[in-house]
């Protein structure tokens, strides 16, 4: 005898709210088709789940579904994860220094930085990645010779704790902490602990000079595996009824923590490497969770909505990226909305 589906057993008993799902669906994929009439070129996919399934997926500009993507500073999201992990399993708190775990830089002004500032991007350090001439900016990261012995000469700037500061010195040294916490490589310990329970299979992750996995970004995933780490974060830290991230780390990292909006159009406040914003859509407040990198690469989680929407994009650099990304997003709710 063959045996109905659950989604086929739903449509047969409420035949009117699979209408509204099938209506919901369209509406996406108009939104989504319209895309392809941006005329940048940049644009590389876009994911849309609703209740931890697919409900509507695009891809674009040779874009396919199993490209790898860079996501740019949208890992630093991830590593949010990855400290939450660490901490979880009593090897990491919060309340204590960059030296206490990271013994090669104690006693410098990085040393001396408290993780929970550190998360929050007020560590007070002289690293602002909108200032080339920052000590700590980001592309001198990149071109150090010796990573440690950059980090251990940026000076302090301002105190600890005080003044929002976006910059990537402070996640790379994040990563630097989960891996001698951990006492394993930061892709090693990424790979058993999130990715491989939430079936992630994929990936390629760039490293510094010394071969250490970048904390900061340049992790390239599949826009449908970082749908899935959107929805984990969504679904409160469990994927398959089995714990992966601990709730109240979520909880902590998504609380609104340092309030961004007089300086990022896009978001009004900051958590743990994890932004926020409040849409107003159609005179509805809809909180907003998001994963953000350059070039508009998100994972917007939306908990009142049951919904992720990922967003691949190699917009680097232009400022229309994100400006795209939250007008799809955007798009995604109205439409969402419409058949409610």
């Amino acid at each position: 005898m063959r045996r109905l589906s659950l989604p086929l057993i739903a449509s047969l008993l409420f035949p009117c709210a699979a209408l509204a799902q099938d209506a919901s669906h369209a509406a996406f994929d108009q939104v989504l088709q319209a895309q392809d009439r941006d005329t940048h070129g940049d644009l590389r996919a876009v994911v849309v789940l609703r209740d931890g399934a697919i409900v509507a997926e695009r891809y674009y500009n040779g874009e396919t579904a199993d490209t790898l993507h860079d996501i740019r500073s949208a890992g630093k999201s991830i590593t949010a994860l990855l400290v939450g992990a660490a901490v979880a399993r009593g090897q990491l708190a919060t309340g204590k220094t960059v030296g206490d775990y990271w013994p090669e830089v104690a006693g410098s002004p990085a040393g001396k930085v408290v993780i929970d500032d550190l998360l929050t991007m007020r560590s007070g350090l002289a690293a602002f990645d909108e200032d080339e001439h920052s000590p700590g900016n980001e592309d001198k990261l990149d071109e150090a010779p010796d990573p440690a012995a950059f980090v251990r000469a940026v000076p302090a700037a301002t105190a600890p704790g005080t003044l929002y500061r976006y910059n990537s010195l402070g996640s790379y040294i994040a990563g630097r902490v989960v891996e001698n916490t951990s006492g394993a490589d930061l892709e090693t310990h990424a790979a058993k602990v999130l990715f491989a329970p939430l079936g992630i299979t994929r990936w390629s992750w760039g490293r510094d000079v010394a071969h250490h996995p970048k904390g900061q970004g340049n992790l390239s995933l599949r826009a449908r595996d970082t749908a899935k780490i959107g929805q984990m974060v969504l679904d409160d830290g469990v994927v398959d009824g089995q714990r992966v991230i601990d709730a109240a780390w979520l909880q902590a990292a998504l609380a609104p923590r340092v309030a961004i909006g007089a300086t990022d159009r896009y978001a009004d406040s900051y958590g743990y490497f994890w932004y926020a914003k409040t849409q107003d859509i159609g005179g509805k407040k809809i909180a907003v969770h998001f994963a953000s990198g350059n070039g508009g690469n998100k994972i917007y989680v939306i908990p009142t909505r049951h919904m992720v929407v990922s967003i691949a994009s190699s917009a680097y650099g232009k400022g229309y990226g994100q400006r795209r990304s939250e007008d799809i997003l955007k798009a995604i709710l109205d439409a969402d909305a419409a058949q409610m």
